[in-house]
This record gives C-alpha cells, structure tokens and sequence, in this order.
C-alpha cells in the first residue's frame, strides 16, 4: 500500500512547530490511511534532521525519540532498490534537473512507482512539476 513519496523535509514539519500546520498534519492523516515510500536513504535524512535539531536545542533527544516512535508506527516502506538505481536513473534526474542526488532519489521512486510526492524542497517540487509528477499538500514548485 503505497499512497505517496515522502521526502525527509516533509516528515520533519511533523516534528518542528514552525515546520508544521495543516498541510503536515493533512500529510500525517493521509500516509496513516494510505502508507507512503521513501528511498533507502530516507532514515539518514531524517536522523540528520533530528540530530541538527537537537544541536539547534529546537528539540531535545527525548522529544527526538517520541518523534522516532511515531513514525516507526507508520505505513512508510523503504524502497530495496534506490541503490542499483543511483548510478543510472538517480543521478541522470540529478544532472537534468540540477537536483541533488538525494532529492532526484525521491523524484525517480515517485515516477517510478507512479504516485504522487510529499516534498518541502521547493527545487525538488519544481523538478516533480516539470517531469509530470503530482504533488501532496500544498506544495508550491518553485522557479
């Protein structure tokens, strides 16, 4: 069951106040219902994002723990074959789109499973837009 993509930064407005509002928690509701996919680098980001957080003091490591938890109770499944696919289809996305190989990752897993992205990143939006994919929430492609 795979109703989306969802990138890290999209999770992390989940766990940040001045990240959040209507939008994430529509998200949180929606990917509860429906399940989403994440590239296997998905955990790294998000743990980044946690520990910079913690560093930042704009969450505390058990706050970091509490937010671990609630996600590990979502639907959200790692996607086994973001790796075999970096070197080709993921970094050809990158170079196109002038994306991060990390973003173009999430970019290739939404085209190819044909689901729509749940992204922060207004780059990777833009990419999404121009390559057809559709967009979760109220993400707005940027220039």
């Amino acid at each position: 069951m795979t109703g989306c993509v969802i990138d890290a930064s999209s999770v992390l407005a989940w766990c940040f106040e001045d990240e959040g509002g209507p939008e994430a928690d529509a998200l949180i509701e929606q990917v509860a219902a429906n399940g989403a996919a994440v590239p296997g680098l998905w955990s790294l980001e998000v743990a980044n994002g946690l520990v910079a957080g913690e560093r930042r003091r704009r969450i505390s490591p058990a706050d970091s723990a509490a937010f671990v938890a609630m996600i590990e109770e979502l639907p959200i499944v790692a996607d086994q074959a973001t790796g075999a696919r970096a070197l080709h289809e993921t970094m050809s996305l990158a170079r196109a789109h002038r994306l991060t190989a990390y973003d173009a990752a999430y970019l290739e897993l939404a085209m190819r499973l044909g689901v729509p992205l749940a992204t922060g990143d207004r780059a990777l939006a833009a990419a999404a837009a121009r390559t057809g994919v559709v967009l979760v929430g109220g993400t707005k492609p940027g220039p």
